[in-house]
């Protein structure tokens, strides 16, 4: 509440004056009783004790390229203009890894027929071909 409306009042809405000295009138500094007596307070502004989950070590986590089904598709036309795929018996043939990516997703729709090679296929992918 704004102090002007206490304007006038000795100890402005803080009881009597005993009641602003030290922090035991407030359960403590900082976080103290987090786990005792201040819990509840805790548990309502959404506090969360204790550790969670994990992290993965930096050695086993490793950023690969990716690339839908449906953006190859729809890149086919154009791979071939630059050379970088071409066009056997009615399909397109692409290999990946001459392009950098290293995995294939399946997500997006597929209208032509496309033979791609890659280092790794997605399990929905390994399910289209």
């Amino acid at each position: 509440m704004d102090i002007k409306k206490f304007r006038g009042s000795r100890t402005c809405g803080g009881g009597t004056h005993k009641n602003r000295r030290g922090a035991g009138n407030r359960g403590g500094r900082g976080k103290a009783g987090g786990c005792k007596h201040h819990f509840v307070r805790a548990m309502m502004r959404g506090y969360s004790y204790g550790k969670h989950g994990f992290k993965r070590p930096v050695e086993v986590s490793k950023d690969i390229s990716i690339v839908n089904v449906g953006e190859l598709d729809e890149l086919a036309p154009y791979l071939v203009e630059e050379g970088l795929a071409e066009v056997k018996d009615g399909a397109y043939h692409i290999n990946l890894e001459n392009l950098g990516i290293e995995k294939v997703l399946g997500s997006g729709r597929v209208t032509k027929n496309l033979v791609v090679t890659s280092e790794e296929f997605s399990a929905s992918e390994k399910f289209m071909f």
